[in-house]
């Protein structure tokens, strides 16, 4: 059984990301979504907000459950036996970073083994921070996040 974990912060969950997690279910018997819980940055959304929003864009994907988390990832994956993290990546600059975060993991634990999925073109210039600068100026969100997301948004 390959198990993989798909780690963000999701402020808000996006269509992307919504696309990464139905390709990672399809790819993977089990799939941890794991929404990460900074306290150094200040999110839109509160953890539960996000674990709720998530919870309810992936209910009928099978073998997918969704967690809060506060600590690093690679330290998820080992505590969960899982050996992959899964990263979604949009272009060259996202490549880059992930490539540090890969290397960096693989110190940790050599045991997890990180692996990048290309976004699917269509989602290629979602953000979920200008995502949250186009809601500050009231555009259109609406091809951008589920309508339970953009509900939850333009309620705040």
């Amino acid at each position: 059984m390959i198990k993989a974990v798909f780690p963000g912060t999701f402020d808000p969950p996006t269509k992307g990301h919504i696309n990464l997690i139905r390709r990672g279910a399809k790819l993977f018997d089990s799939l941890d979504v794991i929404i990460a819980v900074n306290n150094q940055k200040v999110p839109l959304l509160t953890p539960d907000e996000r674990l709720h929003l998530l919870e309810e864009s992936v209910a009928d994907f099978p073998g997918v459950n969704v967690r809060l988390w506060d600590r690093l990832i690679v330290d998820y994956a080992v505590e969960h036996e899982i050996k992959v993290i899964l990263r979604g990546v949009r272009n060259m600059a996202d490549f880059g970073y992930e490539f540090e975060l890969a290397m960096m993991n693989k110190q940790l634990s050599s045991s997890v083994e990180t692996i990048f999925l290309p976004t699917d073109p269509k989602y290629f210039v979602l953000r979920s921070s200008s995502i949250k600068e186009l809601l500050h100026f009231n555009s259109d969100i609406s091809q951008m996040v589920p309508p339970h997301v953009e509900k939850l948004l333009k309620s705040k």
